[in-house]
Protein backbone atom coordinates (compact mmCIF):
# COMPACT_ATOMS: atom_id res chain seq x y z
CA UNK A 1 0.00 0.00 0.00
CA UNK A 2 1.00 3.14 -0.59
CA UNK A 3 -0.41 6.84 1.00
CA UNK A 4 0.10 10.49 -0.17
CA UNK A 5 -1.76 12.55 2.01
CA UNK A 6 -5.36 11.66 2.49
CA UNK A 7 -5.40 9.23 -1.14
CA UNK A 8 -4.52 5.49 -0.08
CA UNK A 9 -2.97 3.55 -3.14
CA UNK A 10 -3.74 -0.30 -2.65
CA UNK A 11 -1.81 -3.07 -5.53
CA UNK A 12 -4.57 -4.83 -7.14
CA UNK A 13 -4.20 -8.04 -9.15
CA UNK A 14 -5.26 -7.64 -12.74
CA UNK A 15 -7.14 -11.28 -12.58
CA UNK A 16 -9.58 -9.44 -9.88
CA UNK A 17 -10.46 -6.28 -11.33
CA UNK A 18 -14.07 -6.09 -11.88
CA UNK A 19 -15.37 -7.20 -15.15
CA UNK A 20 -17.18 -3.16 -16.10
CA UNK A 21 -13.47 -1.65 -16.41
CA UNK A 22 -14.28 -0.12 -19.82
CA UNK A 23 -13.01 3.24 -22.25
CA UNK A 24 -16.41 4.60 -21.49
CA UNK A 25 -15.28 4.58 -17.51
CA UNK A 26 -11.57 6.49 -18.23
CA UNK A 27 -10.95 9.74 -16.56
CA UNK A 28 -9.04 12.46 -18.73
CA UNK A 29 -5.95 14.19 -18.29
CA UNK A 30 -5.86 17.64 -16.57
CA UNK A 31 -4.74 20.34 -18.92
CA UNK A 32 -1.16 19.90 -17.84
CA UNK A 33 -1.11 16.58 -18.98
CA UNK A 34 -1.92 14.24 -15.11
CA UNK A 35 -4.17 11.86 -14.01
CA UNK A 36 -5.87 13.57 -11.07
CA UNK A 37 -5.86 11.55 -8.18
CA UNK A 38 -7.70 13.95 -5.79
CA UNK A 39 -7.98 17.72 -6.01
CA UNK A 40 -8.09 19.78 -2.92
CA UNK A 41 -11.13 22.06 -2.52
CA UNK A 42 -9.49 24.58 -0.74
CA UNK A 43 -5.96 24.61 -2.09
CA UNK A 44 -6.40 23.61 -5.50
CA UNK A 45 -3.19 21.49 -5.61
CA UNK A 46 -3.55 17.96 -6.80
CA UNK A 47 -2.64 14.19 -5.83
CA UNK A 48 -1.47 13.13 -9.59
CA UNK A 49 -0.15 10.92 -11.51
CA UNK A 50 2.89 12.14 -14.29
CA UNK A 51 3.57 9.92 -17.04
CA UNK A 52 1.97 7.17 -18.78
CA UNK A 53 -1.16 5.07 -17.36
CA UNK A 54 -5.17 5.22 -17.34
CA UNK A 55 -7.33 6.26 -14.61
CA UNK A 56 -11.06 4.57 -14.36
CA UNK A 57 -14.01 5.44 -11.73
CA UNK A 58 -15.38 2.96 -10.35
CA UNK A 59 -19.26 3.36 -9.71
CA UNK A 60 -20.02 4.20 -6.00
CA UNK A 61 -20.71 7.22 -3.37
CA UNK A 62 -17.25 8.09 -2.98
CA UNK A 63 -16.07 7.73 -6.76
CA UNK A 64 -13.25 5.21 -6.07
CA UNK A 65 -10.72 4.70 -9.11
CA UNK A 66 -8.45 1.98 -10.44
CA UNK A 67 -5.43 3.66 -11.50
CA UNK A 68 -3.47 1.46 -14.57
CA UNK A 69 0.47 1.99 -14.31
CA UNK A 70 1.86 -0.61 -17.13
CA UNK A 71 5.56 1.10 -16.37
CA UNK A 72 5.33 2.37 -13.02
CA UNK A 73 4.61 6.00 -12.63
CA UNK A 74 5.05 9.05 -9.79
CA UNK A 75 2.24 10.86 -7.81
CA UNK A 76 3.03 14.29 -7.41
CA UNK A 77 1.27 16.93 -4.83
CA UNK A 78 2.35 20.17 -3.92
CA UNK A 79 2.94 19.55 -0.56
CA UNK A 80 3.48 15.94 -0.42
CA UNK A 81 6.70 14.16 -1.41
CA UNK A 82 6.41 12.65 -5.02
CA UNK A 83 5.91 8.73 -4.55
CA UNK A 84 7.26 6.21 -6.92
CA UNK A 85 4.64 3.35 -7.88
CA UNK A 86 5.96 -0.12 -9.29
CA UNK A 87 3.56 -0.65 -12.92
CA UNK A 88 0.40 -2.06 -12.35
CA UNK A 89 -2.84 -1.86 -11.03
CA UNK A 90 -4.20 0.24 -8.18
CA UNK A 91 -7.46 1.30 -6.18
CA UNK A 92 -7.30 4.91 -5.24
CA UNK A 93 -9.14 5.44 -2.44
CA UNK A 94 -10.06 8.79 -0.89
CA UNK A 95 -9.72 9.34 3.14
CA UNK A 96 -13.35 9.65 4.29
CA UNK A 97 -14.90 11.35 7.21
CA UNK A 98 -17.83 11.07 9.56
CA UNK A 99 -19.98 13.91 10.34
CA UNK A 100 -23.29 13.79 12.43
CA UNK A 101 -25.67 12.20 9.76
CA UNK A 102 -23.05 11.65 6.97
CA UNK A 103 -19.98 10.45 5.71
CA UNK A 104 -17.92 12.44 3.39
CA UNK A 105 -14.53 12.89 1.78
CA UNK A 106 -12.00 14.59 3.61
CA UNK A 107 -11.15 18.32 2.34
CA UNK A 108 -7.96 19.25 1.54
Amino acid sequence: MYRQGDVLMVPVAAEALPAHVGAADREPRDTRGRLVLALGEVTGHAHAVVGPGELVREPGPFGPFLLHLPQGGRVVHEEHATITLPRGWFRVIRQREYVPGSVRIVAD
